[in-house]
Order: structure tokens, then C-alpha cells, then sequence
């Protein structure tokens, strides 16, 4: 049956943004990186260090996702970090405003969330 998540994908309003926070800010190395002229848009393949990947899509005339009050669906995308501090550290340095870390109540695990350029919720959740 099912062994793990191969891929998220995600469409973006501003590729070259976009692009510049998942790449530059976070990280990812890219795989692959393909124009699709039929559909005047980018698809960007990212790779994660555990294998997973990140498929980020340009669209144009995507609506925005609503994200508050929380809508139905996928609610964020969780990121493992082993030094959940190092990690915040490193995104506030780029301007990305961080929440303030809390402990999970059930596992007693530090996470907090921030948001992509497009207002996607993202997590950071300290495994170690």
C-alpha cells in the first residue's frame, strides 16, 4: 500500500518569487525546472533531503487559496527539522516572519508555522 509522500504541489501567483523563497530561503535544490508554452507556466520540481519532493506550478489567473478563517482541504505543509530554533533563526534572517515556537500538547514535540510567499502555512516541526 502506501510507503510515504512522494510530492506536494503547490501553485504560486509570482513564479520567480516563489521560486527565490523555496530554493534561496529554504533551500531546496532543484530536480528539474520545465516551461509548458501550451500553458504559458513553469512547473519546478524540489527536492527535499529525505527524497520527498515539492512541485511548485505557475498558473496564470489562479484565485488565491483562502487560508483564515481555515478552509476545507489541505490545511499546511509540514517541514522535519532536527533544530527547530537554527531553522527560525535562519528564516527570520531573510525577513520571514516565524510564529513564536510552541510545544505540541499529545507529543510534546516544538513546531511553528510561518507562510510561504503566497500565504501557504507551513510548518516546522522538530523531530529530534
Amino acid at each position: 500500500m502506501l510507503k510515504g509522500i512522494h510530492h506536494v504541489a503547490i501553485i504560486c501567483s509570482d513564479y520567480p518569487r516563489s521560486k527565490a523563497f523555496y530554493t534561496q530561503v529554504l533551500g531546496l535544490k532543484i530536480i528539474a525546472e520545465n516551461y509548458r508554452q501550451a500553458r504559458d507556466s513553469y512547473k519546478l520540481d524540489l527536492a527535499l533531503p529525505d527524497g520527498s519532493q515539492i512541485e511548485l506550478f505557475s498558473f496564470n489567473g489562479a484565485p488565491p487559496r483562502p487560508s483564515f478563517p481555515e478552509a476545507q482541504g489541505l490545511r499546511h505543509l509540514a517541514f522535519k527539522v532536527d533544530d527547530i530554533n537554527q531553522v527560525v533563526q535562519h528564516l527570520q534572517q531573510q525577513g520571514v516572519e516565524v510564529e513564536p515556537i510552541r510545544v505540541d500538547e499529545y507529543t510534546h514535540k516544538q513546531y511553528t508555522f510561518f507562510s510561504d510567499p503566497d500565504g501557504l502555512p507551513l510548518e516546522l516541526y522538530q523531530t529530534a
